[in-house]
C-alpha cells in the first residue's frame, strides 16, 4: 500500500482522530499519544504492511515505520487532521511513571530536531572529508562559510531546545526560545571575560558558555511552562499580550542562569566525568557495558534520552558514548548481513538486504532490530558478543565526536581518529555476519520442520523418548498467553518462551527445586535454574526497574538452593500500580533454544505451584 493508505490504516487502528491526543516522529517511529491505549488495535497494526512493530512505552504508543517516516507522517497528519503536536487536551487516565516522562519529554524535545542535527552532522562529515583531501583550504571563506551551516544549530542549540522543548508541554515555543536566546546574549556572554563569577542583585552568578548545551533549557522550560500557565490564569484579558511574556523573561533568563544553569551543567559534567572515569579503570568494560546495553535501549524506544549527554560532551573534549554505540550499530548491521548471505527465502533475503543497505547507508536499524533480530531470538546474543567486541575497540582507542551524526559509513570522517574507528565498527560488523552466518537464525524446531521427510509425515512434539520438565506457577493470578505481554522484548519470544501473568496475590514462589542464579538489586527480577537445567527469569511488572526496589521484598539471595513452593519475593500490588506502573508479570525460559519445545498453558487462572510450562528436550 502507498503512504497515503498507510496513514488511514494507522489512524484507523490507533482508535481514530478523535484518540489521537497528539504526535511526532522520530528517524523511525510515529510516536503517538493517545487518550485512550485500549481503543488501539495493536496487533493488527502489527500484522499491517509497512509497519515493522508497534511498542507501547513511556506513556506513548510507537508504530515502527523505518526510514521513509516522514512522508508517512505527513500522510497521518492530513488524514487525522492534525496541525501540530499537540492535538487537543489530554483526556487520558493513564499512570506512566516518573522515569518514562522525563524519557517522553527528552525524546519529544530533540524528535524534531533530528534532521537538522542529522544534516548539519552530514555537512560536518563532508567537511572532514574535503579538508582530509586538501580539496579545500580551511582558511577561505567557502570553508567559513560550510562550516557556519553545519554548526550553526549546535552553537545556537539552546533557542532550538527551548521552542521545541516549550511545544512539548504545551507553553509559547517562542517565549521558549528567547530564553534560550538570553543566555547566548554578547553583553551576557561577555561577562565571561572577566572570570567565571559575577553577581545578579548581589546573588552569586555562575558563569559558563551555554552555546550547545541542552540540560539547562530542558530544566528551564518545566518550570517555565508551570509559571505561564499561572501567569496566563491570572493576568487580565487586556495585560495577556505583553504581561506573561515579559515577567516569564523576567524571572525564567536569570533563574536559568542562577539556578538551572549552574546544577545543569554540574549534573552533565558529571555523567560525563564518570563515563571518562570509567574509561580509565577499563575501556574494555566501558566499551562492553555501553554497546552491551544500547540495542535495548532502541528497543524500548528511550535511547534518544541519552542524546542530551552525548550533546553536551561535544564542547567539552568530545563524546565517547556515540562511538561505541556505533559499535552497536554495525554489529546489528553485520548480523542482517549473515542472514542474508544464509538465507534461502526470497522475503527474508529482501528484508535483510534493505535493512542491511539502511543501517550501512544510514545508520537506521529499528528495521533490522524489529525485523530480524527479534523475530529470530537466536540472533540476540550474536548481535550482543559482536557489539561489545566493536565496542571495547572503539573504547580502547578513546575515538570521539564532536558533532551529532548518524552512525553510517558516509560519517566515518566525523569520528577521530577515524581510521581506528572504522577498526572497531568494522570488527564489530566482520563478527556479527560471521556469527549469524555460520551458527543461522533458526531454532532447532525450525530446522526439524524444514526437513524434507517431515513435510510429508510431520513428526509429534514429542514422544515417549522425550524428557519432560515442569515449571509450575510461581504467582497467583491470571494466565496470559505471552504475545499479549505489552513489552516487545518480551512479547516476541526474544527472551525466550514462556507466558504472562497478572497477579493477585503480591508474592512470587519457586517454580521447581533449584538455585536462585541472579536477583536484581531491586528485588524486581529473579533468575532461577532448576536442577534439570531449566533456566526461568521472573521479572515482576514492566519496567519496575525504576522504583529502584520500592514496594518489593526479596527473601532469597544470589546462590540460595530453593525449594518448590518457596517464597522467592513479595511485592505490593496497590503500591506498585498507584506509582504508574503495569504488574503484569512475565514467566520466560530463558534458555528455551536448548530445548526441543517449551509449551504453555493456556490462558486461565492459575494458583501457586499449579503447572505452567512443560519444557522438552
Amino acid at each position: 500500500m502507498d503512504n497515503r493508505q498507510l496513514a488511514e490504516k494507522i489512524v484507523e487502528s490507533v482508535g481514530g482522530e478523535e484518540n489521537i491526543n497528539s504526535l511526532v516522529h522520530c528517524a523511525t517511529r510515529l510516536r503517538f499519544k493517545l487518550d485512550d491505549r485500549s481503543k488501539a488495535k495493536k496487533e493488527e497494526l502489527q500484522n499491517t504492511e509497512g509497519v515493522i512493530t508497534v511498542v507501547e512505552n513511556g506513556g506513548q504508543f510507537q508504530v515502527v515505520i523505518g526510514n521513509h517516516v516522514p512522508k508517512v507522517y505527513a500522510e497521518v497528519m492530513k488524514v487525522a487532521k492534525i496541525s501540530g503536536e499537540t492535538n487537543k487536551e489530554s483526556t487520558s487516565t493513564e499512570k506512566v511513571g516518573a522515569a518514562s516522562k522525563v524519557f517522553e519529554y527528552i525524546s519529544g524535545t530533540f524528535s524534531p530536531l533530528i534532521p537538522a542535527l542529522a544534516g548539519a552532522g552530514m555537512i560536518k562529515a563532508l567537511l572532514a572529508i574535503l579538508t582530509l583531501l586538501h580539496w579545500i583550504d580551511v582558511e577561505g571563506s567557502t570553508y567559513a562559510v560550510l562550516n557556519a551551516a553545519s554548526g550553526g544549530i549546535f552553537f545556537f542549540l539552546p533557542i532550538f531546545v527551548g521552542i521545541t522543548a516549550s511545544l512539548k508541554l504545551g507553553a509559547n515555543p517562542y517565549i521558549g526560545g528567547a530564553i534560550g536566546a538570553g543566555l547566548l546574549e554578547p553583553s551576557f556572554t561577555q561577562l565571561l571575560e572577566n572570570g567565571t563569577r559575577s553577581e545578579f542583585l548581589n546573588l552569586p552568578l555562575i558563569l559558563t558558555n551555554y552555546s550547545s548545551t541542552v540540560f539547562p533549557l530542558l530544566i528551564a522550560i518545566v518550570v517555565y511552562a508551570l509559571l505561564e500557565k499561572w501567569l496566563r490564569k491570572v493576568t487580565p484579558g487586556v495585560l495577556q499580550l505583553f504581561f506573561p511574556p515579559m515577567i516569564s523573561l523576567l524571572i525564567m533568563v536569570p533563574l536559568t542562569a542562577l539556578v538551572f544553569g549552574p546544577f545543569a551543567v554540574y549534573v552533565s559534567d558529571g555523567i560525563m566525568n564518570g563515563v571518562s572515569y570509567l574509561s580509565s579503570v577499563s575501556a574494555i568494560l566501558t566499551g562492553v557495558i555501553i554497546a552491551g546495553v544500547w540495542p535495548f535501549l532502541v528497543i524500548l524506544g528511550v535511547h534518544w534520552g541519552v542524546v542530551p549527554i552525548m550533546i553536551s560532551a561535544f564542547a567539552k573534549g568530545g563524546d565517547v558514548i556515540g562511538p561505541i554505540t556505533a559499535a552497536s550499530t554495525f554489529a546489528q548491521i553485520g548480523v542482517a548481513f549473515g542472514v542474508f548471505l544464509r538465507a534461502r527465502d526470497k522475503k527474508l533475503k529482501s528484508l535483510t538486504l534493505g535493512a542491511t543497505l539502511s543501517g550501512v547507508l544510514a545508520g537506521v536499524t529499528e528495521p533490522i532490530i524489529y525485523g530480524v533480530i527479534l523475530r529470530y531470538r537466536r540472533l540476540i546474543p550474536m548481535m550482543v558478543i559482536a557489539g561489545v567486541v566493536g565496542g571495547a575497540i572503539v573504547a580502547i582507542f578513546d575515538v570521539r565526536v564532536f558533532t551529532f551524526v548518524f552512525n553510517s559509513v558516509l560519517t566515518i570522517p566525523a569520528y577521530t581518529p577515524p581510521v581506528k574507528y572504522a577498526l572497531g565498527i568494522g570488527v564489530a560488523f566482520i563478527v556479527g555476519t560471521i556469527l549469524s552466518y555460520l551458527f543461522g537464525y533458526e531454532n532447532k524446531k525450525a530446522k526439524k520442520e524444514t526437513k524434507p521427510e517431515q513435510t510429508e509425515k510431520p513428526a509429534p512434539v514429542s514422544s515417549t523418548t522425550d524428557k519432560k520438565m515442569t515449571v509450575y506457577s510461581p504467582i497467583e493470578g491470571t494466565l496470559l498467553s505471552l504475545s499479549d505481554v505489552p513489552d516487545p522484548v518480551f512479547s516476541s519470544g526474544a527472551m525466550g518462551k514462556g507466558v504472562g501473568i497478572e497477579p493477585t496475590i503480591g508474592r512470587a514462589v519457586a517454580p521447581f527445586d533449584g538455585t536462585v542464579t541472579m536477583i536484581f538489586p531491586t528485588s524486581h527480577a529473579i533468575g532461577l535454574t532448576s536442577e534439570d537445567g531449566v533456566e526461568v527469569l521472573i521479572h515482576i511488572g514492566l519496567d519496575t526497574v525504576q522504583l529502584e526496589g520500592k514496594h518489593f521484598t526479596a527473601h532469597v539471595k544470589d546462590g540460595q538452593a530453593i525449594k518448590k513452593g518457596d517464597v522467592l519475593v513479595e511485592f505490593d500490588i496497590a503500591g506498585i500500580k498507584d506509582a504508574g506502573y503495569k504488574l503484569t508479570t512475565p514467566v520466560i525460559v530463558t534458555n528455551t533454544a536448548t530445548y526441543l519445545d517449551v509449551i504453555a498453558d493456556e490462558p486461565q487462572d492459575v494458583v501457586g505451584g499449579q503447572p505452567l510450562l512443560t519444557v522438552i528436550s
